[in-house]
């Protein structure tokens, strides 16, 4: 029976499990958006998200404790200078996880997890409406033509 076990164990042994995890989480910090299944994403996100709370504060021991959990260096530098800067007021929910469908090779769902802060292109929720684009008449192509060959006749003629 699974009473009360609540993590999802994606079908590896626990050191595999956390491997992947932190090579996970630090593509993410470094990448700030990356594409996995849906599965690997939620589990992420509550992986992460407590690491991105501790960098909030850069003491010494925060340091070591995300250091021991993402294993990589490189990545705790950015989640202390950068990432930490821009989440600095805000309460949670640093990780926003979008669905894209299904995978072709085995219909896995496949998702998007990206860091909320870093949304410049792509992301526009449901309720927004995007800006209508104009239909032009193909008329239009022709109108220009003409304008543009006569003066390419006035051209030849200037020269000669």
């Amino acid at each position: 029976m699974r009473h009360g076990d609540k993590i999802n164990n994606l079908g590896r042994t626990a050191a595999h499990r956390k491997s992947m995890l932190a090579n996970m989480a630090c593509s993410l910090i470094q990448h700030k958006r990356i594409n996995t299944t849906l599965a690997k994403a939620k589990a992420l996100k509550v992986f992460v998200e407590p690491l991105i709370t501790k960098s909030k504060e850069d003491t010494t021991h925060n340091r070591r404790i995300v250091f021991s959990r993402l294993h990589n260096k490189y990545a705790v530098t950015e989640l202390f200078k950068n990432i930490s800067v821009k989440v600095a007021n805000r309460p949670g929910g640093y990780t926003r996880i979008i669905k894209l469908g299904n995978r072709l090779g085995d219909n896995a769902e496949m998702a998007l997890i990206e860091l909320v802060d870093y949304n410049e292109a792509g992301y526009s929720p449901k309720g927004t409406a995007k800006k209508k684009s104009t239909r032009r008449s193909r008329g239009g192509k022709k109108a220009a033509a003409e304008q543009a060959a006569p003066e390419a006749k006035e051209g030849n003629s200037s020269e000669a």
